[in-house]
């Protein structure tokens, strides 16, 4: 007789009675998502892994340390037998078959009255997937389905044709260092999403040609100023679109909270009344340098690392930075915006501690395909930047950390 394929159905398993045999790695990997749908667990195993056991322990399941007995699928609406003993799998399938209790089998699917899909979840969907000729069962084949199908749903490839999902109001999404598969799953979703982008120079500019012909693509370097500032400028354009029914994408580089004014904008939408929602971007501070090689942190070298903005020189009157602290500690110091200051910020350095040797990386276009390192020490860094002509953007690092890695490229 001909095999039919599967019917595939939703199960609401809240509240209700839900059987695990066996407490190893299939359990481990399965109980997650029944105990996010809200059933009530029973595992019956005489052992568990580590992470099954802090279940039972969290209180999330109940575990019966016993092998499996005839009767332990009373009441069941769902059993999942994955003991490593044939013999019992076959007995507790077999209670299964007489109790109408839906059963998934581990060692042996076609002997199973249910199959476990390939799951997957973006904004409020589930994907589901199952190979529906059981001659070509493939587990393999099956997850990738399903991932390429997740993945087009949150990075925003995949949308349902005149259902495109319209965010109202403005996400400020942080875009990453530069590359544009740095940028995260939501702030990606977001991009396609939009109605308009306003975008720094600084964000990843590879995913703007990716934007449909319909999106308005906004370079906050060139909004008419006139008598406003330019941080005004940029907050009264985004007003102005989301007023008009826009879903506007403010893309910044790097994370938008770390040196990147997110939170004027934030705070200028709020009192307009537009609703906004912030997505972190991964910040170049810690980004760059390890595109580069360099950790940040290293056991026995740095402690600790501290990040500061370089745009303004240390004697100058704005400065908000402590620098003679900063020369005292012997951790790693990440700079950003601090090419054209590095000279004053090392000279101030020395001269409050920090030994001239001290090692000195900068990492120009970091994480792009023009990413270039420099070497140099605190005492020779300002010659460096003229002699290599290294321009912005480029974070430099300053400590022992720049010497723990192999030695850079040349």
């Amino acid at each position: 007789m001909a095999e039919h394929p599967a019917y595939p159905v939703g199960l609401r398993l809240s509240g209700r009675r839900v059987v695990v045999l066996g407490g190893g790695q299939v359990a481990q990997r399965r109980l997650p998502a029944l105990i996010a749908a809200g059933a009530d667990i029973v595992l019956v195993s005489p052992e568990a892994t580590p992470s099954v056991e802090a279940m039972a322990d969290g209180g999330e399941i109940i575990w019966q340390r016993r092998p499996y007995a005839e009767g332990d699928l009373a009441q069941a609406w769902y059993v999942l037998i994955a003991t490593s003993d044939a013999e019992t799998n076959a007995a507790a399938s077999a209670e299964a078959e007489r109790n109408r209790v839906w059963c998934v089998r581990s060692d042996d699917a076609d002997r199973a009255t249910a199959w476990t899909p390939a799951t997957g979840h973006s904004e409020g969907v589930t994907v589901a997937v199952l190979t529906t000729d059981a001659r070509g069962r493939d587990p393999r084949h099956t997850a990738a389905v399903r991932d390429a199908v997740v993945e087009g749903l949150r990075d925003g490839t995949l949308v349902a044709p005149h259902h495109r999902t319209r965010t109202p109001g403005v996400a400020l999404v942080g875009g990453g260092p530069g590359d544009p598969d740095l940028i995260t799953v939501r702030g990606r979703r977001l991009l396609a999403e939009a109605d308009v982008v306003i975008a720094d120079r600084l964000g990843p500019r590879d995913l703007l040609a990716e934007l449909p012909p319909h999106v308005e693509v906004i370079d906050a370097a060139k909004i008419p100023y006139g008598r406003y500032m330019a941080q005004e400028a940029i907050n009264n354009a985004l007003i102005e679109h989301a007023r008009q029914g826009r879903s506007v994408v403010r893309l910044k580089g790097g994370d938008p909270f770390v040196f990147g004014r997110g939170m004027e904008e934030v705070q200028a939408l709020a009192e307009a009344g537009i609703p906004c929602t912030v997505v972190p971007g991964i910040s170049s501070s810690i980004s760059v340098p390890g595109a580069a090689g360099i950790p940040v942190t290293h056991r026995g070298v740095a402690h600790e690392f501290t990040v500061v903005s370089g745009h303004v020189a240390p004697d100058d009157e704005r400065s908000l930075v402590d620098w003679p602290s900063l020369a005292r500690l012997t951790g790693t110091l990440v700079i950003l915006m601090g090419v054209d200051k590095i000279g004053k910020i090392a000279d101030t350095l020395v001269a409050h501690g920090r030994p001239p040797q001290t090692p000195v990386a900068l990492v120009q276009e970091g994480t792009t395909a023009a990413q270039r390192r420099v070497d140099a020490t605190l005492a020779t860094v300002a010659e460096t930047v003229r002699t290599e002509d290294v321009r912005p953007p480029a974070v430099i690092v300053v400590g022992e950390v720049v010497n723990v890695g192999p030695e850079p490229a040349v």
